[in-house]
């Protein structure tokens, strides 16, 4: 399989980079359990993270868009089930932070939730409840860094002009949950 290295603009506001991260994790390699992937392109592994991860860092360092989001499937942080992916924090993470990104939005963990970065602005948004919702699981420590948490089913949608970004949860009736606003941060703008 090929990574995932798209790029567009969406008027001219925003970065969006979509990232395949399922080569980041070891548990994919080393433990596929009974599912068969296609690493075609991907081994040597080590030399393709090594070459990802720098195209993801030139990319956002090279970026003067006002907002920048990344998003992949897997969770960097979250509270359900799955976890945190350590693989993600370790690697991506420090890229993120460093580029100033401010989103990072993802499926994979059946539950709706906003957590907040305790070293930067970038803000870790989950979406992943089409299904499997309602799972009683929850495991965060710090209040300050979990903005909103939901286990059932639902969705997020975002609203992104130059001057803001809005992001709303929604339960599966089309009911508001949490809503989430945001202005550039005056690093990022003053690098325009």
């Amino acid at each position: 399989m090929v990574l995932y290295e798209i790029f567009y603009s969406l008027r001219r506001c925003c970065r969006v980079f979509l990232h395949r991260h399922d080569t980041v994790q070891d548990k994919y390699f080393t433990d596929p359990e009974d599912h068969v992937y296609d690493w075609r392109g991907v081994l040597p592994r080590e030399k393709y993270l090594t070459t990802l991860l720098q195209n993801l860092e030139s990319a956002l360092k090279k970026s003067k868009a006002k907002w920048k989001l990344v998003i992949g499937h897997h969770t960097i942080k979250s509270a359900s089930e799955h976890g945190n992916t350590q693989e993600l924090v370790d690697k991506v993470l420090p890229i993120l932070e460093a580029n100033g990104v401010d989103l990072y939005i993802n499926g994979h963990d059946h539950c709706l939730q906003q957590i907040a970065s305790s070293k930067s602005g970038l803000q870790f948004m989950t979406s992943g409840v089409g299904s499997k919702a309602w799972r009683g699981v929850y495991n965060w420590t710090n209040p300050n860094e979990m903005k909103f948490f939901y286990d059932g089913q639902g969705f997020m949608t975002m609203h992104i002009t130059h001057q803001h970004i809005v992001v709303k949860f929604y339960d599966i009736s089309g009911n508001i949950l949490h809503k989430w606003s945001t202005s550039p941060r005056p690093s990022i703008v003053s690098n325009l």
